[in-house]
């Protein structure tokens, strides 16, 4: 038993955008195996819980370097904390959230954050109503205090879930404050400085999307897939560069929809 090939040594890999969105995934099924205390996962188990192929898999994955062992497969720890390095999140990222309204409410309130290196550290908003509120053990700070403290917090994650015609100046403050990665769940474009990062979450248009796939499964014959197995039940780091940014008429370039082509 060999392990598999690593790529050309000496060369840093720049890895796909489509390709970082499925490690995310993959990291995912890895923390699912890891909490059922799998240990070693087949390419084959981990691409059918992935819902990708297993040649694209492997391909992805060999952006990383070595990693499984021809015959034995993949040590599920092992992918785990390399993907982890890929990704940036080894280091942790401490989050600040402007908007807690319903929304934003509920994402300050969701664990999963924490799980997977993310810190919610400061939360923002503008109601009188909100401000001085407690959520979480975090107390609501006046908007006109997020760019002061984004750097007090060493904020490296800015969320938006204000209203439209509050998403400029949240995003001109985040980037005040030093944060160079923001998530904003609203449809409008930001005009940030090339070196920020923005990722957008349309709501409208992911449900558009679901509805072109719907329409277009109904005019395609069913396929039934093999059961999943036991092992594989699903529902700035050291690590390899991440491509650059793609065409702005991309639907996954830096100030686009979280959907990947």
């Amino acid at each position: 038993m060999t392990e598999e090939r690593p790529s050309p040594s000496g060369v840093e890999r720049v890895i796909p955008q489509a390709t970082v969105t499925r490690l995310a995934t993959y990291l995912r099924v890895l923390s699912i195996l890891a909490d059922e205390g799998v240990l070693i996962v087949s390419s084959e188990e981990l691409a059918t819980a992935a819902g990708v192929g297993s040649a694209k898999l492997r391909k992805d994955l060999s952006f990383l370097g070595p990693n499984g062992v021809r015959g034995v497969g993949y040590d599920v720890a092992r992918l785990r904390a390399k993907i982890d390095s890929a990704l940036g999140l080894d280091r942790g990222h401490r989050v600040v959230l402007a908007g807690v309204g319903n929304l934003g409410q509920a994402l300050a309130g969701y664990g999963g954050f924490a799980r997977r290196g993310f810190t919610m550290v400061g939360l923002f908003d503008s109601d009188p109503a909100r401000v001085g509120t407690d959520i979480d053990g975090l107390t609501v700070r006046h908007v006109d205090e997020l760019a002061p403290a984004c750097r007090e917090l060493e904020a490296t994650i800015g969320v938006i879930a204000t209203p439209d015609e509050a998403v400029h100046s949240v995003a001109e403050q985040l980037v005040s404050g030093g944060v160079e990665c923001i998530l904003s769940f609203s449809s409008m474009v930001l005009d940030v400085p090339e070196h920020v990062e923005v990722r957008r979450v349309d709501l409208a248009v992911e449900m558009q999307v679901l509805s072109f796939n719907s329409s277009r499964n109904l005019s395609e014959p069913t396929i039934v897939t093999a059961p999943l197995t036991s092992t594989a039940r699903l529902g700035r780091s050291h690590g390899p560069r991440i491509a650059g940014n793609p065409s702005p008429a991309n639907s996954s370039t830096r100030n686009g929809s979280v959907i990947a082509p």
